[in-house]
């Protein structure tokens, strides 16, 4: 049976019905735009009226006749000034523009969903570890309400947690480091891994106050420092954690940046250094931040156990005494050191003795610099010579009596090799690169208020001046200028700090030499 063609109307009729709507969608559009500021007068004349029929209902029975007094002295005021009407029109044309003008879209108020998932969960979370069947009202319960005790969240663009304040109840142990080390893990995991956070504990106010840390800036070169002769820059912080900034270059800009500065000398608290990293956390790089800081003021002495030579580059130079790297060399040296220390003293004591001014000769700072002596003590073990720590031990007492100076870098896995005396004599404390939370303890002393990553650049980790907080510590660029892979610009800026070469000078030969 053959089928008949669809009438006209039934078989266009659909592509008719859209063009009509387009067309009348087009021509609305265009109304809009024509009338939109009549449309915006009119939007803005209805909420002024709304707005004075609210104030006439507000208004006392007892005041609504003064109220209509003024209203009407007001406008025949108005009408009597020369241009007075056009004037008011004007006023009131304004008032209703700015009135029935369309707002902005306001800021959402309070998370959306995914952040209300994500808070809820936290909170869900933390009710193992905040809550016991004994409490009658308990904050943590699951299921319960996390507005009450999550609070000030942030987030960022990913969604993730910026900024938070936990509040907990009064019975949670917050004074053991065990129970808030959980807690800091469980938030940690809970917010995202991969970066950093400061955990501010207010025992006072059962409250933790969550906050993730901006990474540090390692794009600092080596450059002289706006710093005080016995002051050494170690380093770069976090701005709320020092209360002093340094102008720095970085091309052709210019910044503040909040620096670890290291005071010593006779009046020093903390006048010897220990640095502690694992290869290639950037040791040496600290080492060679400090010398090109020391020969501002300075003679250095360098003794560098690992052979590699990493501070070639300060060989000859001006203020730099000797740098050895063989075990005699090193025994020499360090010897040497020790009797200028008590040469030193000798000298101070009899001055003061004679009511003289110290010496010249014993006014400008000594800076003793040992990378690794783990490695000169197992030379020193198997050749049947003594450790050469155990030349340090003068120079470690005496040291800030005598303005001489003492840092010592050793690799994590050779801690156990450093002598009794290095340990109790070097408050001063920097720990780079990668470590855990109790190595960071036993080293520093105290266990750092951040949450310690992975992954870290080079010069990145913790430092600890005597019995001071734990600070983050981002090291300036110091690389070795002799190093092909190490960048242009970082090679010109440690050339440039580097003084002229001069004719070495060794450490003499005899034993009890006063001078160098």
């Amino acid at each position: 049976m053959a089928r008949r063609p669809l009438p006209m109307i039934l078989s266009n009729g659909s592509a008719q019905l859209a063009r009509s709507r387009e067309l009348a969608r087009t021509a609305a559009d265009s109304a809009t735009d024509v009338l939109h500021p009549l449309i915006t007068l009119t939007r803005g004349m209805r909420r002024l009226a709304a707005a004075g029929r609210r104030k006439w209902a507000a208004t006392p029975k007892d005041k609504r006749g003064p109220l209509l007094f003024m209203v009407a002295s007001l406008v025949l005021a108005v009408a009597l000034v020369p241009y007075g009407p056009l004037l008011a029109l004007i006023t009131l044309m304004a008032a209703a523009a700015w009135q029935g003008r369309e707002p902005k879209d306001a800021a959402p108020d309070g998370p959306d969903a995914t952040q209300i998932q994500r808070l809820q969960s936290l909170y869900e979370a933390l009710v193992p570890y905040f809550s016991v069947a004994e409490d009658p009202a308990p904050l943590y319960a699951h299921g319960g309400d996390w507005e009450q005790a999550l609070t000030d969240h942030d987030f960022d663009d990913a969604g993730r947690i910026t900024r938070l304040v936990v509040h907990y109840p009064a019975y949670f142990t917050d004074g053991e480091p065990a129970a808030r080390a959980r807690i800091e893990q469980l938030l940690t995991a809970k917010s995202g891994r991969g970066r950093e956070y400061h955990f501010g504990w207010d025992e006072e106010g059962n409250r933790l106050t969550v906050t993730v840390l901006a990474p540090l800036p390692t794009d600092i070169a080596a450059q002289r420092f706006v710093t005080a002769p016995g002051e050494t820059v170690l380093g770069f912080t976090d701005p709320a954690d020092v209360q002093r900034t340094l102008p720095l270059t970085h091309g052709a800009k210019r910044r503040d940046v909040p620096p670890v500065v290291w005071r010593t000398g006779i009046r020093s608290t903390e006048p010897h250094l220990l640095a502690i990293g694992h290869p290639g956390s950037g040791t040496s790089t600290l080492l060679r931040s400090i010398a090109l800081q020391a020969l501002q003021y300075g003679d250095v002495l360098i003794v560098e156990g690992g052979s590699t030579g990493e501070y070639a580059c300060l060989t000859g130079r001006d203020g730099v005494l000797t740098v050895e790297c063989a075990l005699a060399g090193a025994l020499a040296g360090l010897e040497w050191a020790a009797h200028e220390t008590e040469r030193r003293l000798i000298a101070l004591n009899r001055a003061r003795q004679a009511g003289h001014p110290p010496p010249e000769d014993t006014k400008r700072p000594l800076w003793i610099l040992l990378d690794r002596p783990s490695m000169l003590g197992h030379l020193a073990a198997a050749d049947g010579d003594k450790d050469p720590q155990s030349l340090l031990q003068i120079p470690l007492r005496h040291g800030r009596a005598a303005n001489v100076t003492v840092v010592v870098a050793e690799h994590a896995d050779s801690v156990d090799a450093l002598s009794e005396a290095v340990r109790q004599h070097t408050r001063a404390r920097v720990v780079l690169g990668p470590a855990r939370v109790d190595d960071l303890e036993v080293i520093l002393g105290a266990p750092p208020h951040t949450t310690p990553l992975a992954e870290v650049p080079p010069g990145r980790g913790y430092a600890r001046l005597g019995t001071g907080p734990v600070l983050r510590l981002q090291v300036p660029a110091t690389p070795d200028p002799y190093d092909e892979a190490t960048p242009d610009v970082y090679r010109e800026a440690v050339q440039v700090l580097l003084p002229p070469r001069t004719t070495p000078v060794a450490p003499p030969e005899t034993v009890g030499a006063e001078t160098p």
